[in-house]
C-alpha cells in the first residue's frame, strides 16, 4: 500500500459560533459582541441560580465573606485593596444584601406598644385645675419619654420608637386641649373677695383671659413650634425659599398631619414606613462617611474609592450586627420569660454585640490606615461624633419621610 492510499485525517469539528454575530466562540461569552452562550431557554432552577448569583453573589463567596466581616476587623477591606477580590462578595452587594435583610427582619420582629398612643380620662394632665399645673405635668411627661428614647438608642428597641413619638404627640395634644378648656372657663369664675363679675378694689368687670386659637379639624395634627399646623392660619412659610418650595412643604405637612391622626389606631404603619425609609438614608450616608474618611486621612493620598470600600464594609458590618441582635431578640421574647436565666443569657448576647460594634470599627480603622494609636483614637472620636450627628439627622429625615409616605 502506497502513501497515496493512506486515509485522509478527519477534519476537526468547527467551533461553535455566536448566535448573534456568527464569530467563533472561545469561552462562555462571545469575545466580539459579549453575548453569553447561555440563553434564557433552559430549566427555571438554573435561571434562578444565576439571578441569585448576579444580584447577591449568593454562593460559596457569601460564606467566605460573612465570617471575616464579623470576626476580623479590616480583613476584607485589606484583601479587596490588595486585589484579592473575586473570592469574596463585592462590598456594595454585601452592604445592599445585609441592609435589605436586616430591616426586613426588623419590620417583622419589632413591635410597637399600642398602649402608649393616648391618655385615658383619669390621667393627671386631664385632671389638672390650672394652666401652670398642666404645663408642669406635660413637661415632666415629655422628659420621661425623652429619657426612654435615649435608653433605647443603640438597641433593637430603637427601631420601634414610633410609640414614643406617638405618645409625645398625645401628651402635647391632651395638654393643649386641657389648657384651652381651662382658659375658656376662666372668665366665668368669680374674682376672689368681691362679687361675681367684678374686680377687687375697682368694681370693674374682670379682664377675660385670651382664648387659645381654635384647633385644626380632626383629632390629630402636626405640631410646629408648639402650634398645630394649619394651611390657612399656621402654614409653613420660610422667607428665603421660593414659593413653590413652601407650597411643596405645606403639601407634605398636610399629608403628615393627616397621618398623625392614623397613628392612634395604627402606630405600626409609622414603624413600617420608617424602617422602609432607613435603608435609603444609609445609602446616602455611605458616600458621606467615605468623604469624612478622605478628609481625616488627606495626607495619606488615598483614592476616594479606597475610603468608599472602608465605608461600605463598615456599614455592612453594622447591618450584620443589627441583624444578629434582632435574631437574638426574637427567642428572648418568645421562649425566655422576663426575669428568667435564659432571658438573661440573651440580654448578655445583645449587650456583647452592642459592645463589639465600636470596638470592631476602631480596630478596623487602625488596621486599614495603619496609624499610631493616639491619632487613631483622636480621629475615631471626631469621626464618630460627626457621624452620630449625621445619623441622627438621617433617622429624623427617615421618620419624616415615613410619616409622609405611610
Amino acid at each position: 500500500m502506497t502513501a497515496s492510499d493512506d486515509p485522509a485525517p478527519a477534519a476537526a469539528p468547527a467551533p461553535p459560533s455566536c448566535r448573534n454575530c456568527g464569530v467563533a466562540l472561545l469561552g462562555p461569552h462571545c469575545h466580539a459582541c459579549g453575548q453569553p452562550v447561555k440563553g434564557l431557554m433552559r430549566p427555571l432552577g438554573s435561571v434562578f441560580g444565576d439571578l441569585l448569583d448576579s444580584v447577591f453573589d449568593f454562593d460559596a463567596r457569601i460564606l467566605r465573606t460573612l465570617r471575616p466581616l464579623f470576626t476580623r476587623p479590616g480583613f476584607l477591606t485589606l484583601e479587596y485593596l490588595a486585589g484579592r477580590q473575586v473570592r469574596y462578595v463585592t462590598p456594595f452587594r454585601l452592604f445592599f444584601f445585609l441592609a435589605v435583610l436586616a430591616f426586613f427582619v426588623a419590620r417583622l420582629t419589632v413591635q410597637v406598644n399600642t398602649t402608649t398612643t393616648g391618655l385615658d380620662a383619669a390621667d393627671p394632665i386631664l385632671q389638672a385645675t390650672s394652666v401652670q399645673e398642666v404645663e408642669r405635668l406635660r413637661d415632666a411627661r415629655l422628659q420621661e419619654l425623652e429619657a426612654a428614647r435615649k435608653q433605647m438608642q443603640g438597641t433593637p428597641a430603637a427601631l420601634g420608637m414610633a410609640g414614643i413619638a406617638t405618645a409625645e404627640q398625645a401628651v402635647r395634644e391632651a395638654a393643649s386641649a386641657r389648657i384651652r378648656k381651662l382658659q375658656r372657663a376662666a372668665p366665668a369664675a368669680p374674682a376672689s373677695g368681691t362679687g361675681a363679675g367684678t374686680d377687687a378694689g375697682t368694681g370693674a368687670a374682670p379682664q377675660a383671659t385670651p382664648a387659645a386659637p381654635p384647633a385644626a379639624s380632626g383629632d390629630g395634627g402636626l405640631m410646629i413650634n408648639g402650634e398645630r399646623w394649619d394651611a390657612a392660619q399656621h402654614p409653613i412659610a420660610i422667607g428665603w425659599l421660593p414659593g413653590f418650595a413652601n407650597h411643596w412643604l405645606n403639601e407634605q405637612a398636610h399629608r403628615a398631619s393627616d397621618n398623625i391622626a392614623r397613628l392612634k389606631n395604627d402606630p405600626g404603619a409609622f414603624k413600617d414606613a420608617v424602617l422602609s425609609a432607613i435603608p435609603s438614608t444609609l445609602f446616602v450616608l455611605v458616600p458621606v462617611f467615605a468623604l469624612l474618611l478622605k478628609l481625616a486621612y488627606l495626607f495619606q493620598r488615598r483614592l476616594y474609592m479606597e475610603h468608599l470600600i472602608v465605608a461600605l464594609h463598615s456599614h455592612a458590618f453594622l447591618c450584620l450586627s443589627l441583624l444578629l441582635m434582632l435574631l437574638a431578640h426574637v427567642p428572648a421574647e418568645t421562649f425566655a420569660p422576663e426575669g428568667s436565666w435564659l432571658n438573661g443569657v440573651f440580654d448578655w448576647i445583645e449587650g456583647l454585640l452592642l459592645l463589639w460594634m465600636p470596638v470592631y470599627l476602631l480596630l478596623m480603622q487602625k488596621r486599614v490606615y495603619a496609624q499610631g494609636w493616639p491619632m487613631t483614637l483622636l480621629k475615631f472620636g471626631v469621626l464618630g461624633g460627626v457621624y452620630s450627628v449625621l445619623l441622627a439627622c438621617a433617622v429624623s429625615a427617615a421618620a419624616m419621610i415615613g410619616l409622609v409616605s405611610m
